[in-house]
């Protein structure tokens, strides 16, 4: 957030940034179902899990007709449009592994993928917006918001596994609401100077920053660490700063040269952008441009949103000018919850990837009776960094440590 100064806006609000009051950064109620024109998109989109294992998937995208976005009418159309064909592009691209992989996405793909991504600002491959916000339905309409309840609309390789790590961030998602709704709170507060109502949503923000760790702990629950790592999560990567993929993805009838994009990454989630602006953690110059580049992936009224908390007078500053112990701690709190949220991520990464990779590597190199073994398939070029491309472990722990210096030293312990 800048520094404070004196103004007679309208009161900051969520509205216009496409958040809703009940699901936050959520895509309400998503779509589950196309036109009927579109069904040759979801007769493969429904089966990509299948057809990856019996290698069919490539053969009949390649065989699928080139159809227009013109009958996309609606916002939640084209999240379904773009989260189907993204599922189908990372099927493709994927669908041997990190040893065959394709150059050029065809034509009957690319061309939509890409005018569906243009009309919603999204990039050309699957997204947090897409996997996560938009790839949700209740069993029961009328039931909770609950692991028993929810069901992803599609899937990608790796069972009950994938469909855990979709879900379980979604109510990572739905757990940070309350604190998403006290934003507008504490900026208002602090725009006219009223510290109580600032301490108060800065309290609602920390329980709400601690239920989101609570709801993360489910990973552990839902997912297999050696799915995740040896099947599922290079259907999640990109071809952006990955070996695999070194010249990046022509995008057939879009253009000739070829794109690069990042694959998915918690990183994408506007939450923690959200969070870092509101209490102004300073990113240093590699971990910050990584993040700010993946503010791309995001939708662009949750990035604008983003962008206009930091534009906000400086909360920190407001928190060290005011002689209140009650707003000290509670500024205190969300901060100390941050660190927790982001040291429990720094966990679960070394659950899910860490210790996996350490394990392929010794199974390979032992005797090739063991090769069969799931999480020896591996690929080879991700052991040491994240989907999005990042050097997972150094990135993750120097976010950590810059949430840190944000703590207010009279208070930090």
């Amino acid at each position: 957030m800048a520094s404070a100064e004196p103004d007679s806006k309208p009161a900051f609000s969520l509205e216009s940034y496409h958040v809703s009051e009940e699901l936050g950064f959520i895509l309400p109620d998503p779509l589950e179902e196309l036109p009927p024109y579109y069904k040759p998109w979801m007769d493969i989109a429904l089966r990509v899990p299948e057809l990856v294992h019996s290698h069919e998937l490539r053969l009949l995208i390649n065989k699928m007709p080139q159809l227009s976005n013109q009958f996309l009418l609606k916002h939640r159309e084209l999240r379904l449009a773009h989260l189907a064909l993204s599922v189908m592009t990372m099927g493709y691209v994927w669908q041997e592994g990190e040893n065959n992989t394709v150059e050029t996405l065809p034509h009957n793909l690319a061309v939509p993928y890409w005018e569906v991504s243009q009309r919603l600002g999204l990039p050309p491959i699957l997204t947090h917006a897409d996997a996560v916000l938009a790839n949700w339905k209740k069993k029961d309409p009328a039931g909770p918001f609950d692991m028993e309840n929810l069901e992803v609309l599609v899937s990608l390789p790796g069972g009950d596994s994938t469909r855990g790590f979709f879900l379980v961030t979604l109510l990572v998602e739905l757990a940070a609401v309350p604190a998403l709704r006290n934003i507008p709170t504490v900026i208002n507060g602090v725009r006219c100077g009223d510290t109580e109502t600032v301490a108060t949503g800065l309290e609602v923000i920390s329980q709400s920053i601690q239920d989101m760790t609570d709801k993360l702990k489910l990973m552990q629950v839902y997912v297999e660490p050696a799915v995740f790592y040896g099947i599922m999560r290079i259907y999640l990567s990109g071809w952006k700063d990955n070996p695999c993929m070194p010249k990046g993805l022509v995008y057939e009838g879009v253009q000739a040269e070829p794109m690069e994009y990042s694959g998915g990454s918690a990183a994408q989630s506007s939450l923690l952008h959200s969070f870092d602006e509101l209490f102004g953690v300073k990113h240093e110059a590699k971990s910050g441009a990584f993040l700010t580049r993946m503010r791309n992936y995001m939708p662009p009224a949750h990035k604008l949103l983003i962008a206009d908390i930091s534009l906000e007078p400086s909360l920190k500053s407001f928190v060290q000018q005011q002689d209140s112990q009650r707003l000290n701690q509670a500024f205190h709190h969300c901060v100390t919850k941050l660190l927790a949220l982001r040291s429990y991520h720094i966990n679960v990464v070394s659950r899910f990837i860490t210790v996996p990779a350490a394990r392929a590597r010794q199974l390979r190199n032992q005797s090739r009776e063991l090769e069969g073994e799931m999480i020896s398939r591996a690929p080879r070029a991700l052991e040491e960094q994240g989907t999005g491309g990042s050097s997972i472990m150094s990135f993750l722990k120097t976010v950590r440590d810059q949430t840190k210096d944000t703590l207010l030293h009279e208070t930090s312990e």
